[in-house]
């Protein structure tokens, strides 16, 4: 740090840096304190300083932890957190250092460095400490023994030193050099020239040196060389502080002003990327020290010399409600660090005062802390009495040495024999499963074991479940042992498997059997497949987003209309959501609040689902409002006009979900503040002290959700009318209740789940003296009660002892507003509404009904790491467009797995296995309410021309002409369409014992080029779409013996092709899906699949199934082309506008083969010749030199005979 320009009384602190001035001692500290040895015992005593009490820390909140005196008077003039052990380093302007162990800080180590200067740089290493004073730099163990002790030039004043790597250093201060030192052979090895004087803070990434000079710049200079690649002017007068993470640098220091220096209170903070300053952040204290945190988000701490410190995100604005004070002995905070896991700040101050603050109770240092060495006990007095007269007294606890002689403990050999384990049994879907090959047994691995691993077990009941699998990723169940409650088979993690055809021999009927579409899970971040269901079975939303179009490139909820639109044609074929979770990967705010799991993590379930989902639901729903709220005609996509439910104020997500509310914080004074706010969902606050509750005390769910919606909590807040922070009592009043009530339920540990299992318990108990002998043991239904099941008649059935267990979550409940704002929640039944009549003309009187309509419940798994699946009512309007009958019906969706269930499930939660994370509560006609028209948004003006992304495309280069107003295609036009990938991810496999191969994760490909050519007109074959996509994503392979894109076609700055967004190219498909067209092409059915479109089957010619022979292979588009149109194509890679072109032309002669369909026999003899030849020639197309015409040879004389 740049002392120079600090609190004139710190001047004299920092001697060094005031060569013309004598150090003196500040007035008000007592110079008998100061001095370079141990305190004397008759000095003063450590427990009569002033120190604060260690206070209750919140979780995620600092608060000071513990307190504790380096050196009685003297300042701290540097501090540092240990980076392999959990361990606090402080140094003193007297070169006194000192280390602390632990969050507790019991003093480990206390030696002197320096004799007369003070410390300025403290390093931890591997195997000792790094001290840097002024012209001396040494390395101690952290006991206090020397390992080396490197003088430097008398006339050098050393500030600061940089670990570059293992084992070299670079050290620099107020002079015109900087030195590089060898810390193996403790040699300087390097002399870098600095142009400006004065190096005083340096830090480091993976691009640059970063420099702070003492006139108030910040220079980057390159890594290997060291010369200067920019540079910042940050302050005109000096520089204090800064710091560097990501693309962001934060500065803060002192500006020249006619009194002299002044602390600036806007940090200056430069964007890495464009090297160029970003909007200043204005603080609200005096800037003196300045650290990134980087936690969930990259926040930032900035610290002032009087002990205020605040939290504020370095591109957002700095709120005074983040600001908490230390509380300094001293007049002057003198230093700052903060711990490499983020969890602990360290304060020094200049009565050599140390304060620790936490944001945890027990705080870890480093992620991963070795154990630290503490000097040994003494054996003799540690060691416990022995009793003789014990005979059970053990013998071991006698240490005794080692010896190679034989022991009284040893067992001959004539009286112990070996006696093997036995083998535990063959799993049972091994047996089941396997084929013999002779006397071999082939089998595929049903991982339920480590890899070549066979674990014993002492007990026989252990062997039907696997206790070696991972651990479940939430606390719950985990004392409990979750494998031994066999998850029902419906809610397990379902997979698809791969074979060399991919997915087309996939069963996907076998798991739905309904028309509805399910979610395929394979791609990554698939694991919100429920919540993007749970969307889109709420009409008003499925209709709004489907109405929304924006010029955004990744907008979610144009990517979500679209999404809706696939799952609306879907007759019970599965979707995937690529382009949607595409988008939702650009997504900063999706990133910061780790929403984005790595494929490995999701692989393996190391995330947390249940909390993932939590965070997955609120974002969602802010990030729709948000998208939702800007209604502006999008001038990218021409007459593509703004969504007919929006507003000018507020988004229709808003409308359905927003609940207004007023927050009131009442001070201990009496003064008390009222602010509007609105919230989106709520999170289920649970009464205190329920894990301990053993009672089984009744608590209903709507006491629980009252008490969550008017949440009541004391807190600290600032108070106008104290002007301080004083603990103040806010409570929430709900003005208006939300069309849709969204609930996170929170089950995050044990005690919530002891809460939920506990009133279960006692909801079954009252349950069973309610109904008395009505209950049945077992219920079975007939068909005509099967098809019943979830209609209001079907509701009035006895229930049986099966349905009323695990049960606490009512299906209803009712919601009044009082008039002072209050709000009255209880459940509601079937009998209730009897008694009270309907819900609707209640309405009028500020009372609602709300009905469950979706459930998210976390599915606890050790097999499979976990998954999450939705309890979803589908409503009559779905079952109308989908089946043709009005009726409304429960549903399991766990991804591509739909099955019917009964309505008692949908709330039975078995807290072993199944634990709830999402609710979702409707209000009684809901649907009314809203316009539910859809209009679709895309118009024609999507074809007309457009611009290009790449800048240096000419239109030399267009291989395309845009269609005209008066080709504009109509109905059942024909369209020759072609696409090329690029690969993301490569394909995941494993080669069986048998030899064979077996897929476990396709690749992940990337539509890169789409081409679709004019199929009739005076222009047939010309193509009028020849986009190429640009990705933001990393290509693993371009492909490009197949797909012909090369790298850099996709690259905005170098590309020479027309190179437009996948959003853009979208549109124009779906608006000749929607018109009507026929595409004619070659395996069509991959490329609508990477590109995620659902295109009806009558809209669909594809060349691969017209040529093809039942139970035969598939015919490459090269050999159709050679054999029936004496074409060489794709010569040395793919080219999609001569595929389009081709298949087209294979389509004419499809027609002119067949008489139009007319006449199937004979084509099935010129389909006889075609595999004959085929087979003769092994299926490859001959070389120009090689054989003749397929017209001249024999097997075509039938062709031309047709």
């Amino acid at each position: 740090m740049n002392f120079e320009v600090l609190d004139p009384g710190l001047a004299e602190y920092a001697p060094a840096m005031h060569s013309a001035l004598d150090p003196v001692l500040d007035a008000h500290l007592n110079p008998s304190l100061l001095q370079n040895v141990e305190l004397d015992p008759e000095g003063v005593a450590l427990e009569a300083l002033p120190v604060q009490e260690s206070v209750h820390i919140m979780e995620g909140v600092y608060s000071e932890l513990h307190s504790v005196v380096a050196e009685v008077g003297v300042p701290v003039s540097v501090s540092h957190f240990d980076l392999h052990e959990e361990m606090l380093w402080v140094g003193s302007h007297g070169g006194h250092a000192t280390s602390f162990f632990g969050p507790a800080l019991e003093r480990y180590s206390s030696f002197q460095v320096n004799g007369s200067d003070d410390i300025r740089q403290i390093q931890s290493l591997e195997n000792g400490i790094l001290f840097l004073t002024k012209n001396n730099l040494k390395y101690m163990a952290r006991g206090g023994l020397i390992i080396f002790d490197y003088l430097l030039d008398e006339s050098e004043d050393m500030h600061s030193l940089l670990l570059t790597d293992s084992s070299t250093l670079l050290v620099g201060g107020l002079q015109n050099h900087i030195l590089e030192i060898d810390l193996n052979t403790v040699q300087e090895t390097q002399k870098y020239a600095v142009e400006t004087p004065g190096v005083t803070i340096m830090r480091q990434t993976n691009r640059f040196f970063f420099c702070g000079h003492t006139s108030g710049r910040v220079s980057l200079r390159d890594l290997r060389t060291f010369k200067v690649e920019h540079e910042f002017d940050a302050f005109s007068g000096s520089l204090s502080d800064f710091d560097v993470h990501g693309n962001l640098l934060a500065t803060c220091g002192f500006s020249s002003r006619l009194t002299g220096l002044a602390c600036d209170r806007f940090l200056k903070v430069y964007d890495l990327r464009m090297m160029r300053a970003i909007t200043p952040l204005q603080v609200h204290v005096d800037p003196a020290f300045l650290r990134f945190i980087p936690t969930y988000t990259s926040r930032l701490a900035i610290i002032s010399q009087s002990g205020q410190c605040q939290f504020c995100e370095p591109t957002g604005l700095a709120n005074p409600a983040d600001i908490f004070h230390v509380n300094p002995v001293g007049p002057l905070l003198m230093t700052f660090d903060v711990s490499a896991s983020k969890q602990a700040l360290a304060f020094g101050d200049s009565e050599g005062c140390v304060h620790l603050w936490t944001d945890s109770p027990e705080p870890s240092f480093n992620p991963y802390s070795r154990e630290t060495e503490f000097a040994l006990p003494c054996l003799v007095d540690s060691l416990p009495p022995l009793d003789w007269s014990q005979d059970l007294l053990p013998l071991s606890l006698i240490p005794v040495p080692l010896t190679t002689d034989t022991l009284l403990s040893d067992w001959p050999a004539a009286n112990s024999a070996p006696a093997p384990r036995r083998a535990p049994p063959v799993d049972a879907e091994i047996l089941r499963t396997m084929k013999k090959v002779g006397f071999i047994g082939y089998a595929p691995n049903p991982r339920t074991r480590l890899r070549n691993q066979i674990p014993y077990r002492l007990k026989e009941s252990d062997s039907e479940f696997d206790s070696f699998s991972q651990v479940t990723e939430s606390p719950v169940g985990r004392e409990e042992e979750p494998h031994r409650h066999m998850v029902s088979k419906k809610y397990r993690k379902v997979t698809i498997k791969y074979s060399k055809l991919g997915l087309e021999d996939f069963d996907f009927k076998h798991y739905n059997k309904t028309l509805f579409a399910g979610l395929e899970p394979h791609i990554p971040n698939a694991y919100c497949n429920c919540m993007i269901q749970v969307l889109y079975f709420l009409e008003p939303v499925r209709c709004l987003i489907q109405n929304h179009l924006c010029q955004k490139e990744f907008c979610l909820a144009c990517e979500l209309g679209f999404l809706f639109h696939m799952l609306d044609l879907s007759r019970g074929d599965p979707c995937q959501g690529s382009n949607f979770l595409r988008a939702f990967r650009t997504i900063p705010e999706a990133s910061a609040l780790g929403l984005i799991l790595a494929d490995s993590d999701e692989a393996s379930g190391k995330g947390n689902l249940a909390r993932l989902i939590q965070r997955w639901n609120r974002f969602i729903l802010t990030q729709l409002h948000q998208d939702l709220q800007e209604v502006e005609v999008p001038q990218a996509y021409r007459g593509a006009g703004g969504s007919s439910f929006c507003s000018s104020g507020d988004s229709v997500i808003g409308q359905l979900f927003s609940c207004e509310m007023e927050n009131c914080s009442l001070c201990r004074c009496g003064s008390e503040t009222v602010r509007a706010s609105s919230t989106l969902l709520f999170t289920l606050s649970y009464p205190e002290g329920s894990n301990t509750d053993k009672t089984g005390k009744n608590c209903d769910f709507a006491q629980v959700l009252k008490r969550s919606i008017c949440l009541e909590q004391n807190t600290q807040a600032w108070c106008d009318n104290c002007e301080k922070y004083q603990p103040t009592i806010q409570t929430r009043n709900i003005c208006h209740l939300p069309d849709i009530l969204v609930i996170n339920c929170e089950v995050n540990s044990l005690k919530e789940a002891d809460f939920w299992r506990m009133q279960a318990e006692v909801a079954f108990k009252i349950a069973i003296k309610k109904h008395g002998g009505e209950i049945s043991k077992n219920k079975e239904f007939a068909l005509a009660d099967w098809k019943e099941l979830g209609s209001p008649e079907g509701m009035l059935m006895c229930p049986s002892i099966e349905e009323l267990k695990n049960v606490w979550l009512p299906f209803s409940i009712r919601m009044k507003m009082t008039k002072n704002k209050g709000l009255d929640v209880c459940n509601w039944t079937d009998g209730d509404e009897m008694q009270w009549g309907p819900a609707r003309a209640e309405e009028e009187h500020g009372v609602y009904v709300y009905d469950l309509m979706a459930t998210v419940v976390h599915i606890l798994d050790s097999r499979t790491g976990g998954s999450l699946v939705a309890h979803i009512k589908v409503g009559e309007t779905y079952h109308q467009r989908k089946e043709g009958v009005t009726h409304q019906q429960w549903y399991l969706f766990n991804d591509f797995l739909i099955e019917p269930i009964d309505k008692h499930e949908a709330v039975q939660f078995d807290m072993n296995w199944k634990v709830p994370a999402i609710l979702y509560y409707i209000k009684r006609n809901l649907n009314s309410k809203y316009n539910l028209n859809i209009k679709n948004p895309i118009e024609a003006s999507v074809l007309l021309a457009e611009a290009s992304l790449a800048r240096k495309q000419r239109k030399t280069h267009t291989t395309f002409i845009p269609l005209m107003l008066n080709e504009m295609p109509q109905v059942g036009d024909l369209v020759g369409l072609d696409a090329e990938f690029v690969t993301l991810n490569e394909e995941e496999a494993e080669l069986r014992s048998d030899g064979t191969k077996s897929t476990i994760k396709p690749s992940q490909m990337s539509v890169a080029r789409i081409t679709c050519v004019r199929g009739q007109g005076p222009n047939e074959g010309i193509p009028f779409i020849d986009d190429y996509i640009s990705t933001q994503e990393q290509v693993v392979d371009y492909l490009t013996q197949y797909s012909g894109i090369k790298p850099g076609d996709l690259d905005a700055k170098i590309s020479s092709k027309h190179l437009t967004t996948l959003k853009s190219t979208y549109l124009k498909l779906r608006f000749l899906i929607d018109i009507g067209v026929k595409f004619v092409g070659h395996g069509l059915q991959k490329d609508f699949r990477v590109i995620n479109l659902m295109v009806p089957k009558d809209q669909v010619l594809d060349t691969v199934y017209l040529f093809h022979m039942p139970r035969k292979r598939m015919i490459s588009l090269r050999f159709l082309a050679w054999y029936f149109l004496d074409l060489k194509i794709q010569g040395e890679t793919h080219d999609s506008i001569e595929d389009a072109r081709t298949a087209l032309q294979l389509y004419r002669k499809y027609l002119e083969l067949s008489k139009n369909g007319t006449e199937p026999e004979s084509f099935h003899k010129v389909l006889k010749g075609l595999y004959e030849k085929g087979r003769k020639m092994d299926w490859k197309v001959p070389e120009p030199e090689g054989q003749t015409s397929p017209k001249n040879a024999a097997v075509f004389s039938s062709v031309l005979a047709l």
